[in-house]
């Protein structure tokens, strides 16, 4: 109902009837100067129209309560009207409630006050009261103290401690309308009020030495209760009493912060209050809410400071206030508490709480401390003390199901100031009530449990549930609303679930559980894992829901879903960046175990178990995402990023248990290396340490990395039974896998050499009876401590340092092998290539010696060429360059593919063609007789490969002296210096055509690489023809296409010649 409404509905005409029959009863005074003895004459009109609009004193419906409120409203607000005296023009303009205030007589504050009390409005007058300022405030409960210890009768001091009480209590933390609506009142009379009063004071000088009134609310309640003591002969006024007079002494003087209860200790003294209340009256639903709120006020106002400290009475002059009002009444016997019937009256059992409240508080201070008020607080000790034995009485606890009951009233309502609530209420409560109310609570309360310990409470009260004789459906039912409550915790909150289940069991929350109450899960399992890969997550909301999907599985069993994570991330093609991103969200799921958890379940369900290079491809990216440290955790000194899986946990599970024992088939064997190499790739750079790797046996696993790469020599050669020998493309992965765990290791013997010496002797005593060039690769790892060690030969070749460089007398490197060591040494790295180019030894003054070099550079070639890897390949021809660049390598140029001597410029192509002509007779002579043997077919289709990159980089190099034009500047007519040194690279181009073929030819088998490799010299002497089409005229270009088409012809394979052919014909 609306203001406007309730202002002159029938409601306030009964009221403003019970008024004017008042007013007539009382003539020929006014009802303005009602006395309280007139109250019984005059008041029951008045009495009976609030009765007739509110119902009886205890509850009523809400409507009859705010009733209640807005007559007292009314009624106050029509005092301060005529104490202020306001002009009616401005009233009927500022005073909401003119119109309904103007059609009451006149009347004072006994009207009020004795209204009050018969109706038993004393928390709605408090409410009100505490609307005024404080000054106003103390004057009006001031008015209340004189009416009061006017006459005073029990009524009288039931009305004043009631006020008391309310008061203590403080206000409600909302404010209704009507307390908006008088607190303007009492702001806008208290400004008309002061107005006046400064009027006044122009008129009359005050005398200073007139007492000023000390408004403390205090010493003006406890001196008027102790004005009116003898008027006091119930002893349950006493107890009230009394009880006021210890809280208000408590909170005030001895209570310097709020205390905070147990949540047991709490809810045991509400239900108490709320099973008194029961007696009165049936408490359901809002009504029951309403008693709870009521009771935690009472229990609040005793446990709160004071708002504002006494200003009119101190401590001792309060003490000994308290004392004699004690004195008084157990003068008259009204303080025994040992009659107490068989259940202790409320205020009985509140008086025996605030003894023992304050009794403790005075325990606790020293009375020598005390000065002048020590002798009062031994007094009131001992006064206490003495009443607190004489309640014989004991307060029974009230019984579980009436605090169960409470709880849930409490958890329905989202009653505040119970944060430990849930928690009691998820453990111990759950056996006080039915199983059914209790979890029908749970599920309409999920939000209250929402936090990870709440969590892992319920989930062990389902663990306990589930092991005695629950029934699976309730069992089966809580544990449905566990995982809807833990999908809505916050994503560091799962996390933190996630690991303590995690350290509970493998197996999380179905480890303690029967089969039969996760009957279903595996259903579940395959629909979350299903939807993700079906829907992706692109976005930031689907890949939420994607991370809260696989939260909730792995919270019920962290191993079956890590099991299917994995499954998923390598058997679908791309899922492993999104499941990898799933679980960078999730790190609870980072077993702290001696095994990773992750670790076992890609061993149990992909390892050794992949049916394709593509499933190898995604387990190893998934691996690597795994690796990034994504993961950001932030302690006190600082804030790092970790990763889900640390590289040293891969290691361990992945690579180190396939190099105990050199068993291993060369493709399982492969794969672990591409793990080693995977994590070895996110080895911190720069001043950060790279520690974990030296807890992953790295002397050994170099010794075993160095064995492989001595095995590689043997790689074209029929492997033995047990024998584990890598194929020729695993060996730069080998390499680049060395190369990086000799500096991580090296990096951290050079940190602390005396604690890894002794394992880095044992590494080089180890590896002396490997092939020499392995050592060169863990030249990181021993660093000064041992020099660069070759063949003897070697030094005869080059001059290189004794500093650095050592000489050995081994078998194979006998005389004239110098040459073949320098070869070598040039595959081993850029700065050793380097190295050896600027120490060779060689006379170019003497054609012989330069001779002698260059065929014995070419038999070297040949002996490293089967087993050079493609980037130690690229390394010789770079060397091969560089001696032709400086003419210590010569090779002649014959026109052995011209029918006529071109008159061309080819000074610019000479390291081009001689290079090719170098490799060209270099194939001659391995694909010889005396070679014919010497490879498999797999070795003579490496050597192809090489030969093929090699010649790419001719070609390259060829090209690069003239610009091709792109398409969309082809129109433009191109300078003539291009034309002209456009027909050398035609020629260039033709003569590399036939090298290429020559080659293809020889080599046994297909070699295709040779074969794309001529379509490309093709293709790119046809791109040169288009950009510059007047440098071949057309019957030069028939004869080109005639003289290619004749080499093209001795290509054996019919398909490839008629392929060529076709290429050709097109020029």
């Amino acid at each position: 109902m609306d203001q406007e409404s309730w202002l002159s509905c029938e409601k306030t005409a009964v009221l403003q009837g019970g008024f004017l029959l008042a007013n007539q009863l009382c003539q020929p005074a006014p009802l303005s100067a009602l006395r309280k003895e007139d109250w019984e004459r005059v008041g029951r009109p008045i009495v009976q129209a609030v009765t007739e609009i509110c119902g009886q004193r205890c509850g009523g419906n809400q409507d009859q309560l705010n009733w209640r409120k807005r007559i007292l409203c009314i009624v106050w607000s029509k005092i301060l009207e005529m104490e202020t005296g306001e002009d009616i023009d401005v009233q009927w303009k500022e005073n909401p409630l003119f119109s309904v205030q103007s059609s009451l007589p006149d009347i004072n504050h006994v009207v009020m006050f004795e209204l009050v009390k018969s109706v038993g409005f004393y928390s709605i007058y408090v409410e009100l009261l505490q609307c005024f300022q404080e000054a106003e405030q103390w004057r009006e409960l001031e008015r209340l103290a004189k009416h009061v210890s006017s006459d005073c009768k029990e009524e009288d001091v039931k009305f004043l401690l009631e006020v008391w009480w309310e008061l203590m209590k403080g206000r409600r933390e909302s404010l209704d309308n009507l307390d908006q609506i008088f607190s303007a009142q009492c702001i806008r009379f208290g400004q008309i009020t002061s107005d006046c009063s400064s009027q006044a004071s122009k008129r009359f000088k005050p005398d200073p030495e007139a007492a000023v009134p000390n408004m403390c609310i205090f010493s003006l309640l406890f001196e008027t209760l102790n004005s009116i003591k003898e008027c006091i002969t119930s002893p349950g006024l006493c107890y009230f009493g009394l009880s006021n007079c210890l809280d208000m002494l408590y909170t005030s003087f001895m209570l310097d912060h709020a205390v905070e209860l147990p949540v047991e200790v709490k809810l045991q003294n509400i239900a108490r209050s709320v099973s008194q209340r029961r007696k009165n009256s049936v408490l359901e639903g809002a009504e029951l809410a309403q008693a709870i709120f009521e009771a935690q006020r009472d229990l609040a106002a005793t446990l709160t400071p004071a708002q504002s400290k006494p200003c009119g009475m101190t401590f001792a002059q309060a003490m000994e206030t308290l004392l004699g009002i004690i004195c008084s009444w157990e003068a008259k016997a009204l303080l025994t508490m040992s009659n107490q019937p068989s259940e202790p009256s409320v205020l009985a059992i509140r008086l025996k709480d605030s003894l023992q409240r304050v009794l403790e508080a005075l325990e606790r201070m020293k009375s020598e401390n005390l000065d002048e008020n020590g002798q009062a607080l031994i007094n009131l000790k001992k006064a206490l003390t003495d009443l607190l034995a004489s309640s014989s009485f004991s307060m029974s606890e009230s019984p579980s199901t009436e605090i169960a009951s409470v709880a849930t009233a409490i958890l329905d309502c989202n009653l505040q100031g119970f944060q430990d609530l849930p928690k009691l209420y998820a453990s111990k409560l759950s056996q006080a009530i039915s199983e059914t109310e209790w979890l029908n609570c749970l599920e309409r309360n999920k939000s209250a449990f929402q936090q990870k310990d709440l969590v892992m409470t319920l989930v062990s009260t389902l663990i306990a549930k589930s092991q005695g004789d629950t029934d699976v459906n309730q069992s089966k039912k809580l544990k449905n609303i566990i995982m809807d409550i833990f999908s809505q915790l916050l994503l560091p909150d799962k996390n933190a679930a996630l690991s303590e289940i995690l350290k509970l069991s493998k197996k999380g929350l179905h480890g303690f559980l029967p089969s039969s109450v996760t009957a279903g899960y595996d259903g579940e399992l395959n629909l979350a894992f299903n939807s993700i890969i079906q829907g992706g997550a692109q976005a930031k909301s689907s890949l939420s829901s994607a991370v809260s999907a696989v939260a909730r599985v792995a919270f019920q069993n962290p191993e079956a879903a890590l099991g299917r994570c994995c499954h998923m991330a390598v058997v679908n093609l791309g899922a492993h960046t999104l499941l990898a991103q799933i679980l960078q969200q999730l790190p609870g799921l980072r077993s702290s175990q001696e095994q990773n958890l992750l670790c076992r379940c890609l061993q149990t369900s992909v390892w050794n178990k992949f049916s394709s290079a593509q499933e190898e491809e995604q387990f190893l990216h998934f691996l690597s995402a795994l690796m990034e440290p994504t993961i950001v955790e932030k302690t006190e000194e600082k804030v790092e990023k970790l990763c889900f899986l640390l590289p040293e946990e891969a290691v361990h599970a992945f690579v180190l248990p396939f190099f105990s024992s050199l068993t291993t088939g060369s493709s399982s064997l492969e794969l672990c290396l591409r793990v080693l190499q995977c994590a070895l790739t996110h080895i911190p750079s720069g001043d950060a340490t790279t520690s974990w790797i030296m807890n992953c046996s790295p002397f050994p696993l170099l010794y075993s990395l160095a064995q492989l790469l001595n095995n590689c020599s043997r790689c074209w050669e029929q492997s033995l039974e047990g024998d584990t020998v890598l194929s020729i493309e695993s060996k730069e992965l080998l390499i680049s896998i060395l190369t990086m765990l000799g500096k991580a290791v090296g990096k951290e013997v050079e940190l602390a050499p005396g604690t890894w010496s002794r394992a880095v002797s044992w590494l080089y005593g180890k590896v002396e009876a490997l092939d020499w060039t392995v050592r060169f690769y863990l030249k990181e790892v021993w660093g000064q401590h041992f020099k660069y060690e070759v063949p003897s030969s070697l030094m005869a070749v080059c001059d290189l340092p004794e500093q650095e460089w050592s000489g050995l007398l081994l078998p194979h490197y006998g005389q004239g092998t110098g040459l073949l060591a320098w070869v070598e040494c040039c595959c081993v790295s850029d700065h050793v290539q380097a190295t050896m180019l600027d120490s060779l030894c060689l006379n170019l003054l003497n054609p012989e010696e330069v001779n002698m070099f260059s065929k014995g550079l070419m038999v070297a070639v040949i002996q490293t060429l089967p087993w050079c890897t493609i980037e130690e390949w690229e390394r010789i021809v770079k060397v091969l360059c560089e001696l032709l660049h400086s003419d210590k390598l010569h090779v002649p140029y014959s026109l052995e593919y011209v029918d006529f001597l071109p008159l061309l410029d080819l000074r610019s192509f000479a390291s081009d063609l001689r290079l090719s002509v170098f490799l060209l007779r270099l194939f001659q002579l391995l694909c010889g007789s005396s070679c014919a043997d010497w490879l498999p077919p797999q070795g003579w289709a490496h050597v192809s490969r090489l030969y093929a990159s090699a010649m790419r980089r001719v070609i390259d190099s060829a090209k690069s002296k003239v610009p091709i034009p792109s398409t969309a500047t082809s129109f433009k007519t191109p300078e003539t210096s291009n034309e002209v040194l456009s027909q050398e690279v035609l020629f260039v181009l033709a003569q590399l055509f036939c090298h290429v073929l020559h080659v293809q030819v020889m080599i046994p088998g297909q070699a295709e690489p040779l074969f794309l490799c001529a379509l490309e010299i093709l293709s790119s002497y046809e791109a040169v023809l288009t950009a510059y089409p007047k440098i071949s005229p057309a019957v030069q270009r028939a004869n080109t296409r005639h003289f290619l088409t004749t080499i093209a012809d001795n290509v054996q394979c019919a398909d490839s010649r008629a392929v060529l052919h076709q290429k050709i014909a097109q020029l």
